[in-house]
């Protein structure tokens, strides 16, 4: 939908009224559009008010300052642009789902070593029963669609989204979070690696990283192949940069400390291997 800009020069109280005096009169929808500018969080807060006490039907919003179901601009009248007034679509009221006793289960998460009891809605995430019912925020909740890794944990030392994973579902699994790598306050190898290596910069990703680390370790000390092994008939093959690379693409850096993420997990692979 074009917009009508009414934050620019010209842009006054006077201009504001007639928009919504036909507004007003048409019964018309009004939506807004408008580069930020100066005082505008005051203007919109005035158009909310204005806009209520006309009755004017509002469409949607936007705004840098201001968010709020309030907006002015194309389609609204005849009488104030000189365009075909848009009819408003009657906007569906969604209730809030509740958890009932058929919807809702309890359970008992073992996290790093300590089982929490819970009462969950079945469609709860196991991020969210981390982060907000048993305070591990560790896991970060970065896409919640399964495809930046920053909120992976291990599931009985295998690496998993928790963000698609649902809470009832890790019942009776034995659960990692980035909190519980560190043994008895000692750094694991690839934790030590990460720091020594920089293989972080704002840390966001970093404890998705390090879970994901650990489990793809595992996975190949257990000769699981990946995409880019050549034969994947025989055992797994040695650790190369190109192998580390596939194994890890599940879990994305936007600072882009990749480089240096590949070198501590093939630092920290050398080191496992030496010390079997």
């Amino acid at each position: 939908m074009a917009g009508v800009d009414l934050f620019g020069r010209g842009a006054d109280i006077e201009r504001l009224d007639a928009f919504l005096d036909a507004a007003r009169r048409d019964g018309a929808a009004w939506s807004m559009s408008g580069e930020p500018g100066v005082g505008k969080s005051a203007l919109l807060a005035a158009v909310a008010e204005r806009a209520t006490a006309a009755g004017a039907r509002v469409l949607r919003a936007s705004g840098s300052e201001f968010e709020a179901d309030v907006g002015f601009g194309a389609g609204a009248a005849d009488g104030a642009f000189g365009r075909r007034p848009v009819r408003a679509r009657p906007r569906r009221r969604r209730g809030r789902k509740i958890m009932t006793d058929a919807t809702g289960s309890a359970i008992s998460l073992r996290v790093n070593g300590v089982t929490h009891r819970l009462s969950v809605d079945n469609r709860r995430t196991l991020l969210d029963a981390l982060r907000e019912d048993i305070g591990h925020t560790g896991p970060k909740k970065g896409c919640d669609h399964g495809q930046c890794g920053a909120c992976t944990v291990l599931l009985d030392g295998r690496r998993v989204v928790s963000c698609l994973t649902l809470a009832v579902a890790a019942e009776g699994a034995e659960i990692t979070t980035v909190e519980g790598l560190a043994a008895d306050g000692e750094l694991r190898p690839i934790q030590e690696a990460f720091i020594r290596l920089d293989g972080f910069q704002c840390g966001f990703c970093t404890s998705g990283q390090l879970c994901s680390a650990v489990g793809m370790l595992a996975e190949h000390a257990a000769g699981w192949p990946s995409a880019v092994t050549a034969d994947v008939r025989g055992p797994a093959p040695e650790l190369d940069a190109a192998e580390v690379r596939e194994r890890m693409s599940g879990n994305l850096c936007r600072c882009g400390a990749y480089p240096s993420i590949v070198r501590a997990v093939l630092e920290t692979a050398g080191r496992e291997e030496a010390a079997r």
